[in-house]
């Protein structure tokens, strides 16, 4: 069972990555003439994506709704949060490899290609819903009726097996 103090943890840490990711794709075209130091804030950036989707993936495991057996209810409650996380880990692999592919050598100029500002818009939008539901499932995550039997979760069981 996740506790206050475990809890409070694992939101620090969860935070603590998120706010990584938009401190990355803030400043990150700061250091477009350091080219090695920007790869490595770009693969830090996706690993702490990564880490974010198994943290809460490993959270949602220690529910007492997953533990009855009850996937489905959580999977329908937090679908979205794991499509748009795949789908902004895929935007950010695909923008970061393609900008550093573009600057590696030349890093000193401003190249902007119209496929790459199209990435990059569709990338920074993907963000912001990425940063709004990851927080609303860390928030609902932190709900006690998740870790515990209740009369809604009998409710819920007992529609499952019908």
């Amino acid at each position: 069972m996740l506790q206050t103090n475990n809890y409070s943890l694992v939101l620090l840490i969860q935070l603590s990555l998120l706010t990584y990711d938009l401190f990355v794709n803030s400043f990150s075209e700061l250091l477009r003439a350091a080219s090695v130091i920007q790869l490595v804030l770009f693969i830090i950036q996706d690993i702490a994506i990564l880490f974010n989707v198994i943290i809460v993936l490993l959270m949602m495991f220690n529910t007492y709704v997953f533990q009855v057996g009850l996937v489905s209810l959580l999977l329908d409650r937090f679908k979205s949060l794991l499509m748009i996380s795949a789908l902004y880990l895929a935007l950010s692999i695909s923008f970061h490899c393609w900008i550093v592919n573009l600057r590696w050598l030349e890093s000193n100029r401003f190249i902007w290609t119209n496929g790459l500002q199209v990435l990059f818009v569709f990338q920074r939008v993907a963000a912001v819903f990425y940063y709004y539901f990851y927080k609303r499932t860390t928030e609902y995550l932190g709900d006690p009726r998740l870790y515990q039997d209740s009369v809604w979760l009998r409710d819920a069981f007992a529609r499952a097996r019908q």
